[in-house]
């Protein structure tokens, strides 16, 4: 691997998709080159475009998507290449979370089917008043205060979610089994924790799925799923389209065991019934989750090219180290024994001080960051890089970062 010293003001963002211009603000006109023209950028920063093989340019050292889901980006193959990969979870949290409320509420009674007959009453009707009142049992249903809610996945949107249902008088249950100790804290006491899923199906008169994509969510909701949910349950779906088995799911539409079904990932399948309500994506279309997101990802981005710490990455490990006098390594291995030592070794043997460090991995990367009193010569670089396991190094500091 070659290193390029480059001025800490030729750090080059390139931009997908539409970013709100308040994350875009956040990179400072004179220390990043910003746009979607940009040639050979050292990050990424994206929505819902899909990353390709030829967008992970030589020296592109991050992606980060301005949003929670990374399925359009290739993270395995950016994890083999040293290449951090960011998201911004909680930012459009909010967002999803009152149009989830809307979709409870719009499952108590029909009333997207009382608004289209309105809409569909001939103007020149003489007697609108009786015909509504001739009409209207065909749209009632009951009040959510009482309900049961099951939520599915209780992290920054299900446990935001689970918040406002338990205001508007519902009771709420939750399962996750993946819940970390920091997302526990979000999660109201009032929230009743079930054992399995099975449990929560069976005591809930509406489902909420807040889950992320993974082999074990896929189908998550199925035909032997649904067997377990109450007669007539309120199934929605703002996680992720594959999260349910949409044949499955309409059988169970058309035979009534479910009575509605929302959700924000229209399919083929479940296109026309008349007890589905989809939306075309809109959980985080809003000004502020688009803006949230924006700026998150951007301060990620920054705070890596500038530190090399790590937040809200989806394939390295979480790392911050204060900044110290001196240089700054970042480097980038495969997680497997002794190359710390190795790294250690050769920082010994040329008499360089270390002034602080730390060093973390996840799965199958480790990454350090060394901060040492001495300005590195390209002969040190080469000689960290060519140890075995090394995926890539990088020096952060005084102005400038050679990658």
């Amino acid at each position: 691997m070659r290193h390029f010293l480059v001025s800490r003001s030729m750090y080059r963002i390139k931009t997908f998709n539409r970013i709100a211009e308040r994350g875009l603000d956040r990179f400072h006109a004179d220390g990043y080159e910003v746009g979607a023209d940009v040639s050979w950028p050292h990050a990424i920063l994206l929505r819902s475009h899909k990353l390709g093989a030829d967008d992970a340019q030589r020296g592109l050292l991050a992606v980060a998507r301005a949003g929670a889901g990374t399925n359009n980006v290739p993270v395995d193959a950016c994890t083999k290449r040293g290449i951090v990969v960011f998201n911004t979870p909680g930012a459009n949290a909010n967002s999803v979370k009152e149009l989830v409320l809307a979709a409870i509420l719009l499952g108590s009674r029909d009333i997207i089917g009382g608004i289209k007959f309105v809409d569909g009453i001939p103007k020149d009707e003489r007697d609108v008043h009786q015909l509504v009142e001739s009409n209207k049992k065909a749209f009632r249903g009951h009040e959510i205060q009482g309900r049961t809610l099951g939520i599915v996945g209780l992290g920054n949107i299900g446990s935001r979610v689970a918040r406002a249902a338990l205001d508007l008088g519902m009771d709420v249950v939750g399962y996750d089994p993946a819940l970390s100790v920091s997302a526990a804290w979000r999660v109201p006491s009032q929230v009743g924790q079930m054992e399995s899923l099975q449990s929560l199906f069976q005591r809930s008169d509406y489902v909420s799925l807040h889950v992320p994509l993974t082999e074990n969510t896929v189908g998550l909701v199925n035909r032997k799923s649904l067997k377990q949910f109450r007669d007539g349950a309120v199934l929605l779906n703002f996680a992720r389209e594959q999260v349910v088995n949409a044949e499955d799911t309409r059988d169970a539409l058309v035979s009534g065991k479910l009575r509605w079904y929302f959700s924000d990932f229209p399919v083929a399948q479940l296109l026309g019934l008349p007890n589905v309500h989809c939306t075309p994506h809109l959980g985080a279309s809003t000004g502020e989750a688009e803006e949230n997101c924006a700026v998150m990802a951007a301060d990620q981005i920054i705070e890596f090219l500038e530190r090399g710490n790590v937040r809200n990455s989806v394939n390295f490990p979480d790392i911050s180290l204060d900044p110290s006098p001196g240089l700054r390594l970042a480097i980038t291995n495969t997680n497997v024994p002794t190359v710390l030592r190795q790294i250690l070794s050769v920082l010994a043997n040329r008499k360089i001080n270390i002034i602080d460090m730390i060093n973390k991995s996840r799965e199958t990367v480790a990454y350090n960051l060394i901060d040492i009193e001495a300005e590195p010569d390209p002969y040190l670089l080469e000689e960290i890089e060519a140890i075995e396991s090394v995926i890539n190094v990088r020096v952060i500091g005084s102005g400038s970062a050679v990658i």
